[in-house]
């Protein structure tokens, strides 16, 4: 970067400054000659002009120079490393214009090469996600080097359990410029039953060369962030308390044919052998009274023997077997049913919402069980209210399915309702992988919905 010097004539500088060749965030210095050939002191004002004004000084900004004398001005480059200072070349000027003489004000010129830099930003979101096959990703990437370049993703996964597609695969950007990528991640079989797997996983950001070369282009990045960690939790398409319900419902098969069906068998068997035995023991005796007796009793015997039978036979119709069977047939008709009722609710994100259900008039239901659904992962509150108790608050976030059962009944009289009120900070996930627009609860109600008399 040495300067070159010529004469000049009065109130002139010299014909041409040196290339300057600087990298950004570094300093490079070139110098130009200005000379007084003229016949009285004259003071010059330097300024630089151009692309390369923002970044460049003169040392001094001002000279005076006697009739014959000349002095060398210090010319300073700083370009800051930042994408609006492109990499490649760009002019560079510097007006000299003298006090006495301004007609005779001259620009003298040069070439500033500045060098290239490279820098990645790069940004994974969310750090986490669930679903039953697969889960969607953002990769926000930004170059903030000075020169355009071509980005590619580099997966990684240790037991390579998961399938990754990013979409665009190589963007292509200019300095300064941002783009926002799509990753999706696949697993390739279901999890039916147990706990959910987590599958951590990293994506490396890093730029490619005309031909696609990632490696190359690697070794050749400045500034690469290091490889983004994730992780893609794959939650079970069947959840626990499932299977715990089935257990319990084997167990109880299992029971109800090892123990309770053979004794029912045998209590039936019992009770139609007791049956048969006093339907053999009764004809015997009326083929007696009818055919039998005769030589004892005669004629009249044998008329007396037929009304005391109709007697017997009689006496059942108005006896007790009757009248139970009358206070059987009542009861059952003030007895109450089982009943259920669901209340589907849908709330926007941001929004609150409830849902109700009311109870007929004349009637009182009886609740022994709530069960409350949230398959999509929503987040948010939910509140369950009987008439005028609140029941529970809870955080959807917590659960998918939640159940209550009450061994004594809630009782809730007529017209009065059972509300839930939904707020919904944030809709989750379904089983398509893409996020909802919105919460989606289902509460069901059960219990014995029975009339009320005056």
């Amino acid at each position: 970067m040495t300067p070159s010097e010529a004469s000049s004539g009065p109130g002139a500088a010299g014909l041409d400054i040196p290339a300057v060749t600087v990298a950004p965030g570094d300093t490079a210095t070139t110098s130009v000659t200005v000379r007084n050939d003229g016949d009285i002191v004259e003071a010059y004002d330097l300024e630089v002009v151009g692309d390369c004004a923002a970044w460049t000084t003169v040392d001094p900004p001002r000279i005076s120079l006697y009739p014959g004398t000349s002095q060398t001005v210090t010319i300073r480059l700083e370009p800051p490393r930042s994408p609006e200072v492109r990499a490649g070349e760009t002019p560079l000027g510097v007006r000299i214009l003298p006090a006495e003489h301004p007609e005779s004000v001259r620009v003298v010129e040069t070439t500033v090469h500045v060098g290239e830099f490279r820098e990645l930003r790069t940004e994974l979101t969310p750090g986490r996600r669930h679903g039953w096959l697969r889960g969607r990703y953002r990769l926000a990437v930004r170059n903030r080097g000075n020169t355009p370049v071509r980005v590619g993703f580099t997966p990684g996964q240790a037991g390579e359990e998961l399938g990754f597609a990013f979409s665009p695969a190589e963007p292509e950007l200019q300095p300064g410029e941002s783009v926002e990528a799509g990753l999706r991640v696949r697993t390739g079989k279901p999890v039916w039953f147990g706990s959910p797997v987590v599958w951590p996983f990293t994506v490396d950001t890093a730029e490619t060369d005309e031909a696609g070369d990632r490696e190359t282009a690697r070794r050749d990045a400045i500034a690469v962030r290091a490889p983004l960690e994730a992780e893609f939790v794959q939650i079970p398409v069947f959840p626990k308390w499932l299977l715990v319900v089935l257990a319990a419902l084997l167990a109880l098969l299992l029971a109800w044919f090892a123990l309770v069906r053979p004794v029912v068998r045998s209590a039936a068997e019992e009770a139609a052998e007791e049956a048969a035995g006093e339907v053999v023991q009764s004809r015997p005796t009326h083929t007696g009274e009818q055919g039998g007796q005769g030589p004892g009793t005669g004629p009249g015997g044998g008329s007396d023997a037929r009304p005391g039978d109709r007697g017997t036979g009689a006496s059942p119709g108005p006896g007790g077997d009757g009248g139970a069977a009358d206070g059987g047939a009542g009861a059952s008709g003030g007895a109450g049913r089982q009943s259920s009722a669901t209340i589907d609710l849908q709330t926007s994100a941001g929004q609150t919402r409830t849902g109700t259900y009311r109870v007929p008039a004349g009637s009182v239901f009886g609740i022994t069980d709530i069960v409350v659904a949230n398959f999509q992962g929503d987040e948010g509150t939910l509140t369950i209210t009987f008439g005028d108790r609140k029941i529970t608050t809870i955080a959807l976030e917590t659960f998918r399915n939640q159940d209550y059962h009450w061994v004594t009944p809630i009782e809730i009289p007529e017209n009065e309702t059972v509300t839930v009120e939904v707020t919904c900070e944030k809709p989750g996930t379904p089983a398509t992988g893409r996020r909802a627009r919105g919460c989606h609860e289902v509460l069901n109600v059960s219990g014995v919905l029975s009339r009320t008399t005056g």
